[in-house]
This record gives structure tokens, C-alpha cells and sequence, in this order.
């Protein structure tokens, strides 16, 4: 694996009794160095996704969806190296021809989309990005070859559509899902495809996320949505000036979280202070209702916004 796999699935694989290698910044690293082993050691290499049994044993999934969904009228497909979107695309097409087959990337490292587009395969440069589990920067030899003849289409999606797509399966699902596994979600909310009306299976592929970045893609999440903002409040360097603007916010019932009082390094003229309020709101009106609030009262109000 690379040597910033997610320590769950690291632990997991070791748990089985597997022996793990860490090696390199990504997924096509980790395969070079894994070929070496193959030939120092003498061993016999499974490809994680170009290999017809492989790709074969992936697209049980496609049967049970057919048999499981009997309106099926469209699949979304995580896609790395295309073992997976290959094996259901076969499968699904074979018992529900006129069923949609959709494949999703990250924008980050989508070699599946620009191979099948081009008909030939292509290298990607290496690219940031959460859904670690299809991070992989060229399409397979028989996966490209299937997803041409069985996938409808490839779309990807950016990395903030797939954090939010893993805080709504957290949200409303009760689900924890890998970046990987969420992008298939991240395509139909953002309107990637158009399937208005129809009924759609989303396959979604593994839950090995870490907990440090789960909590991460709640506060971006949780930001985006309107419910943590930030604002800046200019207060005259006084007593009981910190108490009233907290009592305002108070008024409007907004839950305050963090204060960051500071003199030294803000924007403030002497005898000034800048507050930094980070507030736990109900969404983007309650937020307008602070702001208008705060400014009614004389001061300067100022939301942060992350770059």
C-alpha cells in the first residue's frame, strides 16, 4: 500500500494476517514496488483490477443488482482502474440491457475518464485527493477495453462534492463511507448525470476512512451547509465589550464555539480589538439574522471565508 494508506485499512489487512508494505506516494508506486516483491520473493501477483477473474468475480455485484432491483434503470460506479465498473457493466447489461452504467471519478486523478474518452490509455499525473481507493493514474488493459463496450458514460466529481457526499451518508444513512465509496453519491447530488425520476443503485465501495479525517469533512461539511460560521468584530479595547457582543449573539440564538481575542497581529487601530466568533448556527438565514443583528448595533461585522 502507499505510505499514506489510511491507517484503518492498514490495520484491517494485518488483522487478516496479511503482510503489509508500505511503500511510495500513491497507488502506482505501491504496484511497482509490489512487482518487485513478486520477483524477489518468487510469488504470484493478483491484480487488484486487470484481470479477467478479478474483474469477473467484481460483477457478482452487478447480478445482484438486477436480481435485487428489478426496476433498475441506472447503476453509479466508483472508478479507479475500472475492475469494478468493467465487471457490473457486463453483468447489468446482460440482464437489464437498457439500464444505465455510469462510472465516477475524482477530478484529482481520472485516467478511466480520459482513457475512455480517447480510446487510449493514459498516465495522469499524481494528484491530491481523498477518495484514496481509486486514486490510480492509468486504466487498465482489459478494464479500459470493457468499460468502452458495457459503460455508458464517465463523470467525475471534486474533491469538496465528495466530502459532502460523505457527510450526508454519515447525516442521513448512518453510514461511514471512504472517499471511494462516496463519489457515486457526490455525482447524483451534484447533478454530474441527469436521472431525474429514475431508480438508481449506488454502489458504494468501503468504509476505510480515518477518523481524523472524518472529523475534518464534518467541519468543512458543517461550513458549507451554513451551520459553523465565523465572523469578525471589531470592539472598542474597553471592559465589558467582549460580554455585550456575546450577549448579542446570545440574543439571536446562536451557540458561540471558539473566541479569538487579538490585539497584537489583527487589523485593529490602537485602542480597538478584533474578535474572531466561530458560531454554531441552524444555516445561512440565521447568519444573515446575526450579521444584521451585530451591525445594527454599531459594530463592524466581517464572515470569514475559506480560500
Amino acid at each position: 500500500m502507499p505510505e499514506w494508506a489510511p491507517l484503518t485499512k492498514v490495520t484491517a489487512a494485518r488483522r487478516h494476517g496479511a503482510e503489509v508494505v508500505l511503500h511510495g506516494e500513491n497507488y502506482d508506486e505501491a504496484y511497482a514496488r509490489a512487482r518487485e516483491v513478486e520477483a524477489e520473493r518468487g510469488l504470484v501477483f493478483v491484480h487488484p483490477f486487470d484481470d479477467p477473474r478479478v474483474i469477473a468475480g467484481q460483477g457478482t455485484i452487478g447480478l445482484e443488482l438486477v436480481a435485487q432491483v428489478p426496476d433498475l434503470e441506472a447503476v453509479l460506479v466508483p472508478v479507479g482502474g475500472g475492475g469494478l465498473a468493467a465487471g457490473i457493466g457486463v453483468a447489468v447489461k446482460a440482464g437489464k440491457p437498457g439500464a444505465e452504467v455510469i462510472g465516477v471519478q475524482a477530478d484529482e486523478i481520472a485516467a478511466m475518464k480520459a482513457a475512455w474518452a480517447s480510446g487510449e490509455r493514459l498516465t495522469v499525473p499524481p494528484g491530491p485527493t481523498i477518495a484514496d481507493g481509486i486514486a490510480v493514474r492509468r486504466a487498465g488493459e482489459h478494464t479500459l477495453a470493457l468499460c468502452r463496450r458495457w459503460v455508458d458514460q464517465i463523470v467525475s466529481v471534486s474533491e469538496e462534492e465528495i466530502a459532502n457526499a460523505i457527510l450526508l451518508l454519515l447525516e442521513i444513512e448512518k453510514t461511514v463511507v471512504e472517499g471511494a465509496g462516496a463519489v457515486p453519491l457526490a455525482a447524483l447530488v451534484n447533478k454530474k448525470v441527469a436521472l431525474a425520476g429514475k431508480t438508481v443503485a449506488l454502489v458504494l465501495t468501503g468504509g476505510n476512512i480515518d477518523v481524523n479525517l472524518v472529523s475534518r469533512i464534518i467541519e468543512r461539511g458543517l461550513v458549507k451547509d451554513g451551520r459553523l460560521v465565523r465572523l469578525a468584530v471589531m470592539l472598542r479595547d474597553r471592559p465589558g465589550q467582549l460580554a455585550r457582543l456575546t450577549a448579542l449573539v446570545a440574543e439571536m440564538r446562536a451557540n458561540v464555539l471558539h473566541i479569538l481575542h487579538d490585539r497584537a497581529f489583527s487589523r485593529a487601530r490602537l485602542g480597538e480589538t478584533e474578535v474572531e466568533l466561530t458560531l454554531e448556527t441552524s444555516g445561512r438565514e440565521q447568519i444573515e439574522a446575526v450579521k444584521r443583528h451585530l451591525t445594527g448595533a454599531g459594530y463592524a461585522v466581517h464572515e470569514i471565508v475559506r480560500s
